[in-house]
């Protein structure tokens, strides 16, 4: 408003008033509010240094009226603009291709939800053999209540790509996975096909998301765990991300942002994650800050990962002690509450955002601080200790 009124002021003096256009526009408004005392003139007309104040004044008193609605105008769009968040997270125009989405209740589902609430174009690549169900449940309705933004729309997905990420191109692919029949009906489901289909139909993207992983053996001790079932866990969780890096970087807008998804088993021992997953988590994050400095170099993206807590997720579930981790998660991280999946999904939106324009190699937890603790306060040991609970946690 202020700005509106003192550029109404500068048209009408005949010499605008520059260096103290804030005390000039104090007492212009108080003149906009009625007064009309010769010393408000006076100020006014020093203040501005305008060299002929009787016209000046002549000139507005006639159009009295005009200001009156103008000012009533600006007071009522300065009020309607104050609930705006100074900083907000704008990716209007922007279009994302989120990997490894195949239902409405895992991070890659979450992600594209809140890529979506800050205006991103969705699209989503969906594991072959989940392809059918996912698509089945978006058309009959299935998601719609996970698909409500925080405006009442639904989220879109513009469109929906068969991916594997396990073969970067159809020579890669073996007889039995083409012949078998979870694969029956879909086409250019490896990552080259994907990445060209993408450039075909869309041109560019500007957020790459990689929010897909597989241990086949990750229930067995690392003691325990073959070389085929390791050398499968890094295939699926941390090479397929420096494939789809690879082949989707050449159309990724410059000052575009790609992210993964980590865990802090690449970094701590957590008996039970086993199967080489926490080997390929480890490199998932070591690959990270190389492809920073990479695709960054290269075609200005930012590379990142967010290294979350846990959550019920059908694919968390699969390990078999995700209820034991978040039981564990309330008792011991700095904030006693459990992590939702918006959390992460905003935390992939401030990072894919101009917000985050200087941030690339990093590794962001998401974890309620659980990463911070270097013991577990719940453990017998410290029951004599005074050790603040939260008393909202319940």
């Amino acid at each position: 408003m202020a700005t509106k009124a003192a550029s109404g002021l500068q048209m009408a003096a005949a010499r605008p008033c520059i260096s103290n256009s804030r005390s000039a526009f104090k007492v212009g408004a108080a003149v906009l509010r009625g007064s009309s005392k010769v010393s408000s003139w006076a100020k006014l007309s020093s203040a501005c240094h305008v060299s002929s104040i009787q016209s000046f004044q002549r000139s507005f008193t006639s159009s009295s009226v005009k200001f009156d609605k103008f000012l009533t105008k600006a007071v009522a769009e300065a009020s309607e603009k104050k609930h705006v968040p100074g900083l907000p997270i704008d990716l209007k125009g922007k279009r994302a291709f989120v990997a490894g989405v195949a239902d409405d209740n895992g991070y890659g589902w979450a992600i594209a939800k809140s890529l979506a609430a800050a205006g991103a174009e969705i699209l989503v690549g969906t594991w072959v053999p989940a392809l059918n169900i996912f698509e089945s449940s978006l058309r009959r309705g299935k998601f719609d209540e996970s698909r409500v933004l925080p405006d009442g729309s639904l989220m879109e997905i513009t469109k929906v790509y068969p991916l594997d990420a396990v073969f970067d191109t159809l020579e890669d692919v073996p007889e039995d996975v083409k012949s078998n029949k979870r694969y029956a009906g879909s086409s250019n489901w490896t990552v080259a096909e994907v990445v060209e289909s993408v450039k075909k139909d869309f041109g560019s993207i500007d957020i790459l998301v990689h929010s897909l992983a597989n241990g086949p053996e990750v229930t067995k001790p690392l003691l325990e765990t073959s070389r085929k079932g390791y050398l499968a866990a890094l295939s699926a969780s941390s090479y397929s991300y420096i494939s789809l890096l690879k082949h989707f970087l050449p159309i990724i807008n410059p000052g575009g942002s790609s992210i993964s998804l980590t865990y802090i088993a690449s970094e701590r021992i957590i008996p039970g994650y086993g199967g080489g997953m926490s080997s390929a988590k480890a490199a998932l994050e070591s690959d990270t800050r190389v492809l920073a400095f990479e695709a960054g170099r290269k075609q200005r993206v930012r590379v990142n990962t967010i290294s979350a807590g846990p959550l019920r997720s059908r694919a968390a579930k699969a390990i078999g002690f995700i209820d034991m981790m978040i039981d564990y998660s309330l008792a011991n991280a700095p904030l006693q509450k459990e992590l939702s999946a918006e959390e992460v999904g905003n935390t992939a939106a401030f990072l894919a955002s101009p917000l985050a324009s200087a941030i690339t190699g990093a590794v962001v937890y998401v974890d309620n601080g659980l990463n911070a603790m270097g013991v577990g306060v719940d453990s017998p040991i410290f029951k004599d200790l005074d050790i603040p609970k939260d008393n909202h946690h319940k």
